[in-house]
């Protein structure tokens, strides 16, 4: 039990300050990955969908109100808390959709006082068959809630849908689109325009197109998560999204590509100044990415993007032919809002202002793949090739975008396992792809003699039973992982100036959190060791 201190107050209106730890158990301490709740003071409101009514005051659970619109309209809307925050407790149970507030606007929570949504039976044990719209807010944490897609729920929706917000908190939740028949959202998680979004040990599956797509959202982190089952990619970071960390997630079932890095924004939707690529400062790292039609992971248009240390398996299965990876030009376009596609690249934007003019045009620089494992077991492969590396392209002279547009400037690739295909197996470098002879980084020379591919088919534990650890003693350990360099700094565009970053590449512990040393292996685990019970997976 946590402690939690009562001001002298009407019992309608009990604070209470409390020390949140993860739902999901153990302390913060134990998990630098999270994101620090701290001590916010706290006032509760409960919510109770058998035994609540909207006539009660919310106060305890006794007096428990029925319906979370009730208990969000408790929350004062149109100013910055500073005196409570708000909990809303919401009991076990199911809360019909109509139950729910058709949009959550303009609650803007602090740090010392945020406005909590809270599965007070355990993670899971509020079950919302509806979704959720929420717009303008702040400090928003959404804790162990479960959100349920009933059969023809929700087509075209988003199970979550986050706009303009900033500081928010999934943790320990589940997101299931999928009807029992088909998957309804058209995303399960859709975030736009937003500031530090934190998803922690959360569920995220079910999507028509994408399981996770954010859009010009800044800051944050996506870790210790399962994105699964989606029609499209699975988990994509585009329009300008930045400093967004990507770390010891599962991410599978995915119609097309696991990571995606950039993708293809409207310019009217981005925000100054990340108004160039469609992706800056991100680091993928730790993940296990397995069972893709397309590439394992992508860029496409990103800038200064780490992906290192994961572990890719059965991914480029497309009978259509796919990568293991791929890097390739952002597609960029100016949607309709032609009034504000001029004033984006008025600023220094990149990008048409003519209102359904487009094309993959958005340059990558310095993305660097490091000590990951791409593993087809041998009855599985990529049909034409390991990698996939778009030739340079030449945008138009009214985007202000450079010319001509590469996808592999200051690309790395080294230190990685590849196991696909047979032993000559082409690498993916032809007459007008990128990575050609002499470049520094990906030539066909420097991929044969920094990677080990198609030497020896990785020992993992059991990956058909989702133990992607290395075997002990197995032939993992005979490769050592390469030193990833800084990035370099100094060469983003100069107009607007965007923050500079993280130029640091170290990865210091595993999935596992385990320390990694200067001789450990590549992939997302350092060594085998006992796992703790599984989550069941969904679907």
């Amino acid at each position: 039990m946590k402690n939690i201190a009562l001001r002298s107050r009407p019992i309608w209106a009990f604070i209470f300050t409390i020390l949140l730890a993860p739902t999901g158990g153990g302390a913060l301490g134990m998990n630098p990955r999270l994101y620090d709740i701290g001590g916010p003071t706290l006032r509760d409101i409960w919510v109770d969908p058998s035994r609540g009514n909207d006539t009660n005051s919310g106060a305890s659970r006794t007096t428990a109100l029925r319906t979370l619109a009730a208990g969000w309209g408790l929350v004062p809307g149109g100013t910055t808390l500073a005196e409570t925050g708000y909990r809303i407790q919401l009991a076990g149970g199911d809360y019909p959709a109509v139950s729910l507030p058709e949009w959550m606007n303009n609650r803007r929570g602090a740090f010392h006082f945020p406005i909590i949504l809270n599965s007070a039976d355990g993670r899971h044990a509020a079950r919302l068959h509806g979704y959720l719209n929420i717009s303008g807010s702040s400090y928003i944490y959404l804790l162990g809630l479960a959100i349920v897609t009933d059969r023809g729920y929700g087509g075209g929706g988003n199970a979550v849908h986050l706009e303009g917000c900033d500081h928010v908190l999934l943790r320990d939740c589940k997101l299931d689109g999928f009807d029992g028949q088909r998957n309804q959202p058209q995303e399960t998680l859709k975030a736009n325009q937003c500031r530090e979004l934190y998803v922690e040990g959360c569920d995220i599956g079910g999507g028509e197109w994408m399981a996770l797509d954010y859009v010009a959202v800044q800051g944050g982190h996506i870790v210790d998560s399962r994105i699964h089952d989606s029609g499209d990619d699975a988990l994509v970071l585009k329009g300008g999204s930045a400093g967004i960390r990507v770390e010891a997630n599962e991410v599978y079932g995915a119609g097309s590509i696991g990571l995606v890095v950039g993708q293809g924004t409207g310019l009217e939707y981005m925000v100054s100044p990340w108004l160039h690529y469609e992706a800056y400062d991100c680091k993928l790292v730790n993940n296990v990415v397995h069972n893709t039609a397309n590439a394992g992971a992508g860029v496409r248009g990103g800038y200064n993007i780490l992906i290192a240390y994961n572990t890719f398996y059965k991914v480029g299965l497309s009978a259509a032919g796919a990568p293991l990876f791929l890097t390739a030009q952002g597609p960029r376009s100016c949607d309709g809002d032609e009034a504000a596609c001029r004033t984006r690249q008025s600023e220094g934007g990149w990008g048409p202002t003519i209102a359904g003019q487009g094309g993959e045009w958005i340059p990558n620089r310095n993305v660097f793949v490091y000590n990951n494992i791409l593993f087809n077991p041998s009855s599985f492969r990529t049909l034409y090739s390991h990698f996939s590396f778009a030739g340079p392209v030449q945008p138009p002279a009214a985007t202000s975008i450079p010319s001509p547009s590469v996808s592999d400037q200051n690309l790395k690739i080294a230190g990685n396992i590849i196991w696909n295909g047979p032993a000559n197996h082409p690498l993916g470098i032809d007459a007008g792809t990128g990575c050609q002879p002499g470049h520094s980084g990906c030539s066909e020379t420097r991929l044969r003699s920094d990677n080990q591919i198609n030497v020896f088919e990785p020992q993992l534990l059991n990956p058909e039973k989702d133990d992607f650890r290395p075997a002990p003693g197995g032939n993992v350990f005979q490769a050592m992982a390469f030193s990833i360099p800084n990035f370099p700094g100094g060469d983003r565009p100069s107009r607007p100036a965007v923050p500079e970053g993280v130029l640091s590449n170290a990865v210091p512990r595993d999935a596992d959190q385990t320390a990694r040393t200067s001789t450990d292996p590549p992939g997302a685990y350092v060594r085998a060791k006992p796992r703790s019970p599984a989550r069941p997976r969904s679907r």
